[in-house]
């Protein structure tokens, strides 16, 4: 009788656990590194190694939307927006949900994160936002454009860093300077509101916003599971 040959074991496929972050793209930028993760059934969003946001949450991202349109002079028809930061998306969704605003303008600096949303895995997201007739892109640097630009908005909603004290890059530090505040300022109408995400409240930064003409200054905030919350610092342009 031959001898049988035991058979080879099979290699075992790698297990992804929900916990583990996949790498789906990583682009060098003007500014660095940013990179799109997936984890589990969520996206992050990576620059230069500086957590920036993911799609686990996103209350204090449509909070900056909502409580501009609240907080505008009542009466006010078709308001515009520019949205500072385009991220995972939840701001611009929660713009185009509100059929109350007029044009909806995305300002961000990376082109990367438009081609996520555009023809990426984020387009699951965003694609009916971005194909709102209201919907427009500047892929621009949000600093430059409020100093250089001509035209004004009736909310300026802002989410760009993790906070005015804790900056992506050190070029955006600017924005927050009495500078930075000024072209703000003028790039909203009279009774306009700017409103600034961040993930901690800053009071000086709440006495910047009064020390550059802004009145009505104060801060809403969003609970979370662990730390301190996520705020959006509120501030209106006199009428």
């Amino acid at each position: 009788m031959s001898a049988t040959t035991a058979p080879e074991p099979m290699e075992s496929l790698p297990v992804r656990s929900p916990g583990t972050p996949v790498v789906l793209d990583r682009r060098e930028g003007p500014f660095g590194e940013v990179v799109l993760r997936e984890r589990g059934e969520h996206f992050e969003i990576i620059a230069n190694g500086c957590f920036l946001m993911d799609t686990s949450d996103g209350r204090s991202e449509r909070l900056l939307i909502d409580v501009a349109l609240a907080s505008l002079p009542a009466g006010r028809t078709a308001p515009s927006v520019l949205i500072g930061g385009l991220g995972v998306g939840f701001s611009l969704v929660r713009a185009a949900e509100e059929e109350r605003w007029g044009r909806i303008v995305v300002v961000e600096r990376e082109q990367a994160i438009v081609d996520w949303h555009r023809e990426g895995p984020l387009d699951r997201i965003t694609g009916t936002a971005l194909a709102d007739p209201r919907t427009g892109i500047l892929h621009t640097d949000l600093v430059a454009h409020l100093r250089t630009a001509t035209e004004r908005y009736d909310a300026l909603c802002l989410d760009i860093d993790n906070g005015p004290d804790w900056t992506v890059t050190e070029s955006n530090g600017s924005l927050y300077s009495p500078a930075g505040l000024a072209h703000c300022h003028d790039r909203l109408t009279p009774g306009g509101v700017l409103a600034v995400w961040s993930a901690q409240p800053s009071p000086a930064f709440e006495e910047a916003l009064r020390n550059a003409g802004f009145s009505g200054v104060r801060t809403e905030e969003v609970a979370v599971a662990r730390g301190v919350p996520d705020v959006v610092h509120l501030a209106l342009r006199a009428g």
